[in-house]
């Protein structure tokens, strides 16, 4: 949260925007030669943004770190940083355009200087890649630290974070568009949509969409919590009835993905981020190798062998990844076990206490179970960092691929187990209730109460040191106090978990609902708490993120339609095995598996069929963007005509005199009419 900007020592308007921390004993030759780079001009190989250190005012602790600074910059750099970037802003016209300085007049919104042209964040976003584009030129290391090597070209900050030296990079909070947006998010609670552009213009595209798709996933599911109802309520112990609720189950779970990549590309596109093209990507920050040349850039760069990375996910990750899936595994048996000895007691003695014994192994496995999750979670991030993937992308990839998988192992096993080889449908409901609620419980408690209380405790030991103690809200704090408050928050780490958590929520209501109806109402019961716990920890838990230029939620996407397609081979699989398709085939168990195999290969092929009928992209906005790309292609003819017109009258006096018949060649060679002659008295231009 900010105070209002200030007058800087030049007379001009300072906007404190983003705040760099470096490590409190870092040399002061450092200090003094990155201060230098971010102030020299872009021709220089700066960035030409502001910078004021943090402490202007008293420290009130010597522990403080002294080497906080503020980065801002003027309202026409950061409109140039737009257009370098290729922001796209609606134009007078209704359409969206990438953003150019010099017709700045004919975008929506543009009014005078355009001080409020760009959101924060936008403003945010363009000073962070102004910083990471900061390259060294002839320098060999940063001063003073001979260890941090540098290399021409490459990017200091980048450096400068893997060595340790700047410890973190954060937007500030901007106070009262903070508070205005508390306010509609989630300080009141109602019946409404969340607004998405209000989150999109502070925290950026990539949040607003993580939330879009959180509301539209709740939305998805009220019909299916409609119909499970009545099916929970009247016909609990009829499982013939859920077959229809089976067969709904494989169309819903289909068609919800493919109006969302609708409604994803509806989003993307009034946001400007749909048509944006994506920025040539730099190595990670902890990618190493040795000193090599990059054949696309032609930089001296970090090398390294991608057959010693496959050789590391192949020979290492791989067996560790199935050596956890095996312990997960054995986990699973005994939680079957303690199923066990909990039915014998029951048999034994059935009162009320033994009955909820029944629920009690359930309780401890899911919660061993979210333990495994956050353990592995660890582990796989070490070994995919220990890979050395060079890109970021291709880190999160791998990354991901390996919590999907041991996620959806140690979450579903044990009700594939039950379900296909125990042919329990009464444990398998009660299994599924059990993890389910359980947790939702703890996730609820992990990801918002926790952090909160740990936040709440060190905001307390700074305000102290401030003025008395009121509520956070009401504080004024001067803005060096502020920064610090803001640096000892909680760093947020992006949207993997909360992703992951709608993942296996997915998969609970997909895979199994049919025999447990009320699935869907419990989930939808969680995503409205969650809207409301993920905008609380935004808003007061963690430090306020960088902005994500996303166009979709990215191979989340991928992970939901394999979730789906599975979704319809268990779904078909129960629906084989329910008594009221069993009927038909008294006999002959060979015939009924392969009249579920063949249902099975028909509704894939029919589930195909939609993804193919239903477009991603609306035929609106499908127009819109033929019609950007058809006026681009005729602005390039023009500027193509026009620059072998100038070169043709250009040249023209020196290829008379060599040759005369070397003029007509030149017309062929440069698409220039033959009539485009030069009139009698003309001058050519020169």
């Amino acid at each position: 949260m900010l105070q209002e900007s200030s007058v800087d020592s030049s007379g001009s308007r300072f906007a404190p925007l983003v705040v760099l921390e470096l490590a409190s004993d870092t040399k002061e030759e450092a200090i003094t030669w990155l201060l230098s780079r971010i102030r020299d001009r872009q021709q220089n190989g700066g960035v030409e943004d502001r910078l004021r250190p943090s402490n202007h005012l008293p420290l009130f602790d010597e522990k403080e770190n002294p080497n906080m600074f503020l980065v801002g910059a003027s309202m026409q750099r950061l409109l140039c940083g737009a257009e370098d970037l290729g922001l796209f802003k609606e134009c007078t016209d209704g359409s969206m355009r990438a953003f150019t300085f010099a017709s700045k007049h004919n975008f929506k919104d543009f009014k005078g200087d355009g001080d409020s042209f760009l959101s924060m964040a936008e403003c945010q976003y363009v000073i962070k890649h102004e910083l990471d584009t900061l390259r060294a030129k002839e320098e060999t290391n940063v001063p003073g630290y001979s260890h941090a090597k540098l290399y021409p070209g490459k990017s200091i900050i980048r450096r400068l974070l893997s060595k340790g030296i700047l410890i973190q990079m954060f937007p500030l909070h901007e106070k009262e568009e903070l508070k205005r947006l508390s306010f509609s998010w989630y300080k009141k609670v109602k019946l409404s949509l969340q607004p998405l552009d209000d989150i999109r213009h502070y925290y950026g595209e990539g949040q607003a969409l993580y939330f879009g798709f959180l509301e539209y996933f709740t939305f998805a599911l009220v019909p299916m919590a409609l119909i499970g109802v009545p099916y929970y309520l009247f016909d609990w112990e009829d499982y013939d009835k859920y077959v229809v609720f089976a067969v709904f189950n494989l169309v819903w779970c289909t068609v919800i993905l493919e109006l969302w990549k609708r409604r994803s590309a509806s989003l993307a596109y009034y946001w400007g981020t749909l048509c944006r093209k994506k920025a040539f990507e730099e190595p990670r920050p902890g990618f190493h190798g040795v000193l090599g040349h990059n054949p696309v850039t032609g930089r001296a760069e970090p090398i390294y062998p991608t057959s010693k990375r496959h050789l590391r996910v192949y020979l290492v990750s791989l067996p560790f990844v199935l050596l956890c899936l095996y312990l997960s595994l054995y986990v699973m048996m005994i939680y079957f076990l303690m199923e066990g000895w909990a039915l014998s007691i029951y048999d034994e003695n059935p009162t009320f206490w033994t009955h909820i014994l029944l629920f009690i192994p359930s309780i401890i496995y899911a919660v061993v179970i979210e333990a495994m999750n956050l353990i592995y979670r660890y582990a796989a991030e070490f070994l995919t960092e220990w890979e050395n993937h060079r890109l970021e992308s291709s880190y999160q990839n791998h990354l991901v691929l390996k919590v999907l998988v041991f996620n959806f192992f140690s979450c579903f096993a044990s009700l594939f187990y039950i379900a296909f080889v125990m042919q329990d449908m009464e444990l398998l409901r009660q299994s599924l209730a059990t993890l389910l609620i359980t947790s939702q419980i703890l996730n609820q408690f992990m990801e918002a109460f926790l952090p909160y209380w740990l936040q709440r405790r060190r905001n307390k030991k700074m305000i102290r040191k401030v003025q008395k103690r009121r509520m956070y809200e009401e504080k004024e704090l001067p803005l060096v106090e502020q920064v610090r408050l803001e640096a000892d928050m909680s760093t947020y780490l992006g949207t993997f978990d909360d992703y992951l958590e709608l993942f296996l929520l997915f998969g609970y209501v997909s895979l199994f609902s049919c025999v447990f109806p009320l699935a869907a109402v419990l989930v939808v019961l969680n995503n409205i708490t969650e809207v409301y716990s993920d905008a609380f920890k935004m808003c007061r838990v963690f430090k306020r993120p960088f902005a994500d230029p996303a166009a979709n939620i990215g191979v989340w996407q991928l992970a939901f339609e394999a979730m789906s397609v599975i979704a319809v081979v268990t779904n078909c699989a129960l629906i084989g095995m329910s008594p009221q398709v069993r009927s038909y085939f008294p006999e002959s168990e060979t015939q009924l598996i392969l009249c579920t195999v063949a249902a099975e290969h028909v509704l894939l092929g029919f589930k195909f069929i939609l993804t193919f009928l239903i477009q991603d992209v609306p035929k609106h906005i499908q127009d819109k963007l033929a019609r950007l790309e058809f006026e681009s292609l005729e602005a390039l003819k023009k500027k193509v005509k026009s620059d072998s017109a100038l070169t043709f009258f250009t040249l023209l006096p020196l290829i008379s005199l060599i040759r005369p018949g070397s003029l007509r060649v030149l017309h062929s060679i440069l698409a220039i009419p033959q009539d485009c002659t030069l009139h009698s008295g003309q001058r050519p231009l020169m």
